[in-house]
């Protein structure tokens, strides 16, 4: 979501560090240059007023003008502000047993889709959905079928009304031992009484420890319009971004924190029900100025990767016995962290350091499709394949020979690289063996 303007930020950025002193005129051009980038990106105009005039008050002071580097105290002073902007720290949900979340917000926000990632997220909890959204057609349809996939119950009654239906929810979780329930209310295409009539009656039914209103990141500043709306009816805790991942501007992150004095609890970045990330103020300031994001890629791993699995392939990397099958498991597992761009986007520099290159996904879907039409015996020992196996695998998996050869090269160099470096011998080019090992004899 963040492309334009990280990469905005990457050239004001640049250019400062570029500078062994700064003049007012400098601050103030770089700024200008920041209140565009944020403006193009859609972030609401008295958030970026607030925002600059706070970097400009720090960066004309005294902590940059006696800094060693002025540059970078001036980009370190916009990190900070950022995280002020997005709220300083992560909060969490209440801690309350059962916990009560009441999800709210406009039609086609992903709200019903945001409560089923909830549950997934809090399933340790054995949580219950409640579908009280009984205006949307398919509505309670959608939950229970997300419901079915979780192994979460949904309690559903398409008879009562939803004040009534919450009231006979809660006595349920409450006779069943669930430890949170998540209801699902009703939305519309815009804010009107009779839609907060009746969650006001759903929220005096369900008397909830959080309120949770979420908001489509893809609206830009109107977004933020509606926070407010639903903030003047509701006492809302906490606000979801949906749709994180997608190609909008991301003025909405950005803006609706300091608008609505609401913290952003949690972030929806892809479509499958595990794509829901707590949301921190720090790392996300630091993906939108470029600097990655190491801990939010750690976590990821640490919930993909089979420990023991992982173990093992290291142990053949460095035995130089890593074979097709076991890069078959691995690329698995990556696939399960998510698109390997949104991946190298978390990695520190990245932005700036592999420039415009784009990962085409296709591509890494015909490098699985290839090894899966290999036979085990082949993943294991691809030597064996010759002219005939290579027209039968390239057959099976809908790309040419050709495509296969280079896999198979690739893959081979690889190898080479991995025995070299088990063996000490050090990379092709470099002098001497790699520090720490000795040369086998």
């Amino acid at each position: 979501m963040f492309d334009v303007l990280t990469s905005r930020f990457d050239g004001i950025f640049t250019r400062l560090r570029a500078k062994g002193r700064l003049s007012e005129t400098d601050v103030d051009a770089a700024l200008r240059e920041v209140r565009l980038a944020l403006l193009e990106a859609d972030v609401n105009v008295s958030v970026v007023r607030d925002l600059l005039a706070r970097i400009r008050e720090r960066a004309l002071g005294q902590e940059v003008s006696k800094a060693l580097t002025p540059g970078q105290q001036v980009i370190k002073i916009v990190h900070e502000e950022l995280i002020t902007t997005l709220g300083s720290e992560a909060v969490p949900l209440v801690d309350a047993s059962p916990l009560v979340v009441l999800m709210v917000g406009l039609q086609g926000s992903g709200k019903t889709t945001s409560a089923a990632k909830l549950a997934r997220h809090l399933r340790s909890r054995r949580p219950l959905l409640v579908a009280a959204d009984l205006q949307r057609p398919a509505a309670v349809d959608q939950l229970e079928a997300l419901g079915e996939r979780l192994g979460v119950p949904v309690y559903a009654d398409r008879r009562a009304r939803p004040a009534r239906l919450v009231k006979a929810a809660l006595r349920e979780a409450a006779r069943d031992g669930h430890g949170a329930v998540i209801i699902d209310t009703a939305g519309r295409l815009q804010i009107d009484r009779e839609l907060m009539r009746e969650l006001s009656d759903v929220a005096k039914a369900a008397d909830p420890d959080e309120v949770l209103l979420v908001v489509d990141a893809m609206t830009g500043q109107d977004a933020v319009n509606v926070a407010k709306g639903f903030l003047s009816h509701v006492d809302l805790t906490g606000i979801v971004l949906s749709k994180l991942d997608g190609d909008a501007r991301g003025g909405a992150a950005i803006s609706v924190r300091e608008v609505t004095g609401c913290p952003i609890k949690f972030a929806g970045v892809g479509e499958g029900l595990e794509d829901f990330e707590a949301f921190h103020p720090d790392r996300m300031a630091s993906r939108i100025l470029g600097m990655g994001d190491v801990l939010t890629l750690i976590e990821r791993a640490e919930a993909t990767f089979d420990a023991e699995e992982a173990a093992r392939a290291a142990e053949k990397m460095e035995k130089g016995t890593f074979t097709l099958e076991d890069f078959l498991t691995q690329f698995q597992q990556l696939k399960r962290m998510g698109p390997l761009q949104d991946l190298l986007a978390m990695l520190p520099g990245a932005g700036s350091t592999l420039g415009g290159i784009e990962i085409d996904e296709r591509d890494l879907k015909k490098v699985e499709a290839i090894i899966r039409s290999m036979t085990p015996e082949e993943r294991q020992n691809p030597r064996i394949i010759g002219g005939s196996r290579r027209r039968r695998i390239a057959a099976g998996s809908g790309t040419r020979p050709q495509d296969v050869n280079r896999l198979l090269k690739q893959f081979a160099d690889a190898q080479k690289m991995m025995k070299m470096l088990a063996g000490g011998r050090g990379l092709p080019g470099l002098p001497g063996p790699i520090p720490g090992r000795r040369r086998k004899r």
